[in-house]
This record gives structure tokens, sequence and C-alpha cells, in this order.
């Protein structure tokens, strides 16, 4: 990262587990100010005592739902009432639900959108107004593999990171002539609670898996050379790429197999 943000202040949802922590590490070890928000207060707070003590950065930490439509303003609101600078946003928070559609609470669905793509409109386009302002900043949000196809059984998920990837290049384009760097990080799976929470840890035991220390320095190095968008790993980006020789419908016939539960009716 050559230092990119060493002695900045960096903001980064979703920081209390998996590539949420690495991102915070990672920076930690740079040199670069943290704040941490999340709904588990317990762990921002542990991990804000380690980096501090381990690198003698700053931090602060704020618990907040971003499934809580009100939760990016109020972090916004905190960060200013800190007069902290945000140079580098990180939209990490996230989650996913495994099953087939009807069988997922409706609120479960609901929340999924909001997360993963109302608040990560919402905090960007905060913080990104400040960042013109200063023409100075960086924008970091999380995609996904998913982000390339429709994925059944993950169908609202893949949607939303689907959302995020194309939210996020367009961003980069526009925020180019303001010095403003803007980039999607799409990892495949992850060894990270994502896929516990999903209900998905069986089929995700069945494929390798990136650490989210691998896939967090991928991200921040592919933001740091001003790229829009990088799927981590080697053959995560080959499956991504190649799906573009096969019809759509094949592609998503193929994911529906891979997907399918046990139980479901087109077993």
């Amino acid at each position: 990262m050559n230092q990119e943000w060493k002695g900045k202040w960096a903001l980064v949802t979703g920081a209390s587990a998996g590539i949420g922590v690495a991102f915070a590490k990672q920076l930690a070890a740079e040199g670069t100010h943290l704040v941490l928000t999340a709904r588990r207060r317990d762990r921002l707070e542990e991990l804000a005592r380690n980096l501090q003590q381990s690198h003698s950065v700053r931090t602060e930490v704020f618990a907040a739902d971003l499934a809580r439509p009100e939760a990016p303003q109020q972090i916004y609101e905190f960060t200013k009432e800190k007069s902290i600078e945000i140079d580098l946003l990180i939209n990490n928070a996230g989650f996913g639900q495994y099953g087939e559609f009807t069988a997922v609470e409706t609120q479960r669905l609901l929340e999924m959108v909001q997360v993963n793509c109302v608040a990560v409109v919402h905090l960007t386009r905060l913080y990104l107004a400040d960042m013109v302002a200063r023409r100075r900043g960086d924008v970091l949000i999380l995609a996904s593999t998913a982000s390339f196809q429709a994925v059944p059984y993950i169908s609202t998920y893949a949607a939303t990171k689907a959302f995020d990837l194309l939210f996020a290049e367009g961003l980069a384009e526009e925020m180019k002539p303001y010095g403003i760097r803007v980039c999607a990080l799409c990892p495949g799976s992850t060894q990270s609670e994502f896929h516990v929470v999903a209900g998905q840890a069986e089929f995700a035991a069945k494929h390798a898996q990136e650490t989210a220390e691998k896939v967090a320095r991928t991200g921040l190095l592919a933001l740091a050379e001003g790229k829009s968008y990088v799927i981590s790993g080697m053959a995560n980006y080959l499956g991504a790429q190649s799906q573009r020789l096969v019809p759509r419908r094949a592609v998503t016939r193929i994911a529906a197999k891979m997907f399918r539960p046990e139980k479901s009716p087109g077993k």
C-alpha cells in the first residue's frame, strides 16, 4: 500500500469480524487512524484497544446497525462531532441468506437490500460530498464474484452485489476529475462468519476459500492503483470472466445446480 493512508482517517463498516477486521488491522499497521463501526460494540472496542496498543494509531468506535435507515446519518454526524475528516471510506458491511426466495423471511430480504445497497449509497453520498470539496479521498465498496451473474438460492444477495459493482464502477469514472478513487472489491468464498450467518456453511466448506487478510490486501492495493474493480484470486477471476463466453441462461442454470438445497423440489 506504500502507506497511502498513513496519518489519515479511514471509516470501516462491518468492522467487528472477517474482512472488516482484516481491513482495520492492515490499515492500522500502515499508520492509518480508524473509525470502526458495526453492531457489536464489545468486539469493536476490543479491536480498537488492540490496534491502539500495537500500532499507536487513534481509534474511534461507533456501534450501529446499518439495517436501520437512520444509521448512516448517525455515523456521519458522529465523525463530524469528533472533527474527523474521513479520507478512506470502506463500505464493507453486508450479509446474505441462502435458501429458496419464498422460504426466506421478508424482513430478512429487505434488510439485506438496506445494508448491502441503501446504506452503501447513503454513506457514500454523505462522505463523497466532503471528499469532492477537499479534492481528495477514496472509497472501497465490497461487491462479490456473485456480482457477475444471477445466482439462484442467493438471488437477492447476488442482485445487491451486482448493484454495488455497477455503482462503484460508475462513481469511479465520475470522481476522476476530483482526484478521488473508487473501487469495487469482488471476493469469492472467504474465511469469515459470512457463510454461517447466511446459512451456507456446509456449501462453503466444499469450496476453496481465501483468507480475509488476502482479500483485504487485494482490495486496498487495487484502490491505491486506481482500479475501478478487482476480483480477488486468479481462479475467481477466470471464473467470472469465462461467463461472458456462455449464454446467460446457461450460466444461471449451472449456478442453480451448484447452489440448490438438498431438499429443494428441483432435486
